[in-house]
């Protein structure tokens, strides 16, 4: 068989001592856990996981491949990767502990995460590195509890993140950008990001310097892309990666079984993996693998535990029999195996992103995943067969079975109306232009543009309003009256509008995420087209760009018992800011994880105590309630803070109500 594409020699790598000079040596410390229980410290977080400092527990430390034997080889020894992805940014820090612990008490003895470029560079040469972005200290909590890890460094993830895990900035700089190519505007800023940044911090991570990083992915199934496959881009990046990080690190690519994506995901020098989930047979799959790899280990990068949830369609599911038998014939083979997600965790703020099948759909908030261990951090049905599986080839770990924790049910929280969006957006500063920007060229990543023009002439009544290519979502307004929606998830782009001359137009543009893959990932948010009137071409607009996600521009809740509620941004409640206290009891010891449920209410955005939980959308589903987590609770009072966008469940000036239960639903009903 001839095939033609991203296709080379194999590399192969070579055996690496180091000498652990100057440390001390000790064995791997034995693991003893315990009940989950939230203290905050972390010493009492490693304390309690039984996790010590691991300095180098050997003299001579490598990690290779075996192309004669067709295995890895970890200090000389034949080694099997069995691992789980639990991505950082969809964990908040106090909890990598407890999600480690659980990974490693199935018998996993590795962690894969990718590393999102967005999260840590959101704005142009702005790096954020500590706290909940702490990625260095994740590695090393992974290294505490005895896990290996393997990193996926992008600087494409896909992962449902707005614009596969890229910054938007990218497109605000050069809007002609080819992403993900040899176009010298992406290396420049890629360059910069990954050699500058990054894989410095990563190096002294890596498994030969004494770290847990046993393995680094480039790219993400490139090969998706097919005949869009640039092999300057993915030379250079294997190039830049091996300069920064040494040329003895194992570094690999992960495509589907296809034989047109992995020849064009293949780069020389670079191990190529597969990924697939239930339902296929390894063997078959894996046959696909030697097309492009005849010896070397067998390796499934991605065996989905479950798939990807999208707004308004039904929440996936896989059996756990049948996920736990496609393990064990994974696994038999002498194979390695990476489970996404072993956690999936949640998209918090506004991160989660979109696809096309075949129109624009949106992912939810959460990222539950059906995997093994739920959205709350709960063993799900899935664990302890997928244990048991486990411990038929690796030690599992003695000590006790990991148990759901305790749920807080913290009741109805009053919100009353504190602000329209019309009161925020006058506070904040709006640009002129002739023609309408797009979210990128305004400088924003996520939240809403409320554009704004004036009718020039005379039209008939009603007027044919065209907002072509609206991205995503728009909320359409003639002289302050309501005049009807737009939206790219139903093809609609037109509103029959009543209005005179010298009315104002205005549009509140809603991103839903920037699609995560293909083709499309220069995904402009706002109005992306000129809007026409009749056919004729609209002009002279006023722009105010509303950052959901900076905390200072929210309003503030007037707690006065003599506050009268604020009139709502629309006669049915939307556009408007609700807010309402609830109380953890001063005499429980800490707070408890949550589930807000927002019955009767359409969609928005969430926010407790500040932090942006993420959007709502109940009517639609399948996401009905919206995981809260224990660490960004305080005992006593706590504020609930809502963004309606279209319509409250009860009219103003009554307060309307949401509940804190102790029940997720991410099974709800979805439109026919």
């Amino acid at each position: 068989m001839m095939m033609k594409g991203c296709f080379g020699e194999v590399g192969v790598c070579v055996v690496l001592l180091v000498c652990c000079w100057g440390q001390e040596v000790t064995a791997q410390p034995a693991l003893t856990y315990h009940n989950h229980v939230h203290v905050a410290g972390s010493t009492h977080a490693e304390s309690r996981y039984g996790m010590n400092d691991v300095s180098c527990p050997y003299q001579v430390r490598s990690f290779e491949i075996d192309y004669e034997h067709s295995q890895f080889l970890k200090d000389g020894q034949p080694y099997r990767y069995v691992s789980g992805s639990i991505h950082y940014f969809r964990v908040l820090a106090a909890d990598w502990p407890d999600r480690l612990w659980k990974l490693r008490m199935a018998g996993f003895n590795a962690v894969q995460t990718v590393i999102e470029w967005a999260t840590h560079e959101p704005r142009q040469g702005e790096y954020l590195f500590s706290g909940n972005n702490d990625l260095e200290e994740f590695i090393k909590t992974a290294q505490r509890l005895g896990l290996d890890v393997i990193l996926r460094i992008g600087p494409y993830i896909c992962a449902e993140r707005d614009m596969g895990g890229m910054p938007y900035w990218l497109l605000k700089l050069h809007p002609d950008i080819r992403l993900r190519t040899s176009d010298p505007a992406f290396l420049r800023h890629m360059d910069r990001w990954l050699g500058e940044v990054l894989l410095p911090r990563i190096r002294s991570l890596l498994y030969e310097n004494g770290g847990p990083v046993i393995m680094v992915q480039l790219e993400n199934e490139y090969g998706c892309l097919v005949k869009l496959c640039d092999r300057h881009y993915t030379k250079h990046l294997r190039d830049l990666t091996r300069e920064k990080l040494g040329p003895r690190v194992v570094l690999f690519t992960t495509d589907n079984p296809i034989p047109d994506h992995l020849m064009e995901g293949k780069i020389p020098g670079v191990y190529a993996t597969i990924d697939f989930g239930v339902g296929k047979d390894p063997k078959e799959m894996f046959k696909m693998q030697r097309l492009f790899e005849p010896r070397g280990p067998l390796d499934n990068s991605e065996y989905h535990s479950g798939w990807m949830d999208h707004w308004g369609l039904h929440h996936h599911t896989v059996d756990s029999k049948v996920l736990a038998e496609g393990l064990d014939a994974i696994l038999a083979l002498n194979a390695s195996v990476n489970m996404f997600m072993f956690h999936g965790g949640t998209s918090f703020g506004l991160t989660s992103g979109s696809n096309i099948l075949p129109k624009f759909r949106a992912n939810p908030t959460s990222y539950d995943y059906d995997a093994p261990v739920s959205e709350a951090g709960d063993p799900t049905d899935k664990y302890l067969p997928i244990r048991d599986v486990v411990s038929k080839y690796l030690p599992v770990p003695q000590g006790p079975i990991p148990r759901p924790t305790k749920k807080g049910v913290y009741g109805a929280v009053n919100l009353t109306a504190i602000a329209s969006l019309w009161e925020v957006a006058a506070r904040l500063p709006t640009t002129y232009h002739p023609w309408p920007l797009t979210f990128e060229q305004l400088d924003l990543s996520v939240g809403l543009v409320i554009y704004s023009t004036r009718v020039p002439f005379r039209i008939p009544d009603p007027a044919r309003l065209s907002l072509p290519n609206v991205h995503d979502r728009g909320y359409v307004f003639v002289g302050g009256r309501d005049a009807g929606m737009v939206s790219r998830e139903q093809g609609m782009m037109d509103v029959a509008v009543r209005a005179t001359q010298g009315d104002t137009i205005t549009v509140v543009v809603e991103s839903q995420g920037r699609i995560s893959a293909g083709s499309h990932i220069n995904d402009f948010k706002g109005l992306t087209t000129n809007a026409t009137l009749n056919g004729h071409v609209l002009k002279g607009w006023n722009m105010t760009a509303v950052p959901l996600t900076n905390t200072s521009i929210l309003p503030d809740a007037p707690w006065s018992p003599r506050h009268l509620p604020a009139t709502p941004g629309t006669p049915s409640g939307g556009l408007t800011f609700y807010s309402g206290v609830f109380t953890v009891p001063d005499e429980d010891p800490h707070p408890l994880n949550t589930f807000l449920r927002v019955n009767g209410w359409s969609k928005g955005v969430a926010w407790v105590n500040r932090f942006c939980l993420g959007r709502y959308w109940p009517e639609v589903g399948p996401q009905v309630t919206l995981y809260v987590p224990w660490s960004i609770l305080k005992r006593g009072q706590n504020e609930l803070l809502l963004l309606e966008l279209e319509s409250a469940p009860c009219p103003a000036p009554l307060p309307c109500a949401a509940t804190l239960q102790d029940k997720h639903v991410l099974d709800g009903p979805t439109p026919t």
